[in-house]
């Protein structure tokens, strides 16, 4: 059964909430975790991608979308919107409005809550973990 965490932004701001969830996931790479971050779409997977060179100056964070391939290096954060690739499911970052499929088979999941649209969709799957026998955390910042 993953860890489950929910982190619920004062802000509601969308750019707030992708700065915060650029931080997640530098340190997840700093731990050396690999990690996937679920987005609804490609465009969503395209602007994460986009900021991930620029929310913090010195940052780096090697990652890529990704198009259903493996990439070369394991160490890579990928981003998109399909099924996370097995070696990527030991830390995925939730930023669509769904529960990631087959999410008892991930190690920790990660969701950002801001504004109600965000809030009410969380609420679901809060549910829905909660229904599987998850433990789930909460973190209000």
């Amino acid at each position: 059964m993953p860890d489950v965490s929910f982190y619920l932004l004062a802000s509601g701001s969308a750019q707030e909430r992708y700065v915060f969830a650029c931080k997640l996931i530098e340190k997840a790479y700093r731990n050396g975790t690999a990690c996937y971050v679920l987005t609804d779409h490609a465009e969503q997977s395209q602007l994460l991608d986009n900021l991930l060179w620029t929310f913090r100056a010195g940052s780096f964070v090697p990652h890529q979308i990704y198009d259903g391939q493996a990439p070369e290096f394991g160490n890579v954060t990928l981003i998109g919107h399909r099924q996370a690739p097995d070696a990527w499911r030991g830390t995925l970052l939730n930023l669509s409005t769904h529960c990631p499929e087959n999410f008892q088979t991930i190690g920790r999941i990660l969701e950002i809550l801001d504004d109600e649209a965000t809030k009410a969709a969380g609420r679901q799957r809060y549910r829905q973990y909660q229904q599987a026998g998850i433990e789930i955390a909460t973190h209000k910042l």
